[in-house]
């Protein structure tokens, strides 16, 4: 199950894809458009920011904005950012892995395969999907 952190990342992220490139956008505005605590989501935008996918500005008409094109911003990035890895156990995890210290082998473990296919199979749908065709709240 997603977060509330991750939840609101995708619905901010979501706004920000759907304002002009490169004009930064208040926090506040986000906020009240999403109905989001400003509190929380400054602490989202800010792990964001600090893992490339945001940029902000600071001052008069600062704001954050995307840092790259809504089409290159894939969700599985967004998810992998907010929420950890995406796979439900760490030894199927391509960019978490660890070894499970109850199992022998991984390659007779038959939840360790099972795990695979449900990574594989989910991979495949949040890796094909960008802010640019991921709408929220529409």
């Amino acid at each position: 199950m997603l977060s509330k952190k991750t939840k609101y990342g995708l619905k901010a992220l979501s706004y920000l894809a759907k304002q002009e490139p490169n004009v930064p956008v208040l926090i506040s505005d986000i906020s009240e458009s999403e109905n989001i605590s400003k509190k929380f989501l400054e602490s989202i935008l800010l792990l964001l920011k600090k893992n490339g996918v945001l940029a902000s500005k600071k001052g008069k008409g600062g704001g954050y904005y995307l840092l790259k094109p809504a089409e290159e911003i894939k969700i599985s990035t967004v998810i992998r950012v907010l929420e950890g890895p995406i796979a439900m156990l760490p030894c199927v995890s391509l960019n978490y892995y660890q070894q499970c210290d109850d199992c022998k082998t991984e390659e007779a473990c038959s939840l360790n395969r099972l795990m695979v296919e449900v990574r594989d199979s989910t991979l495949k749908i949040l890796e094909n999907k960008t802010l640019a065709n991921f709408h929220c709240g529409d």
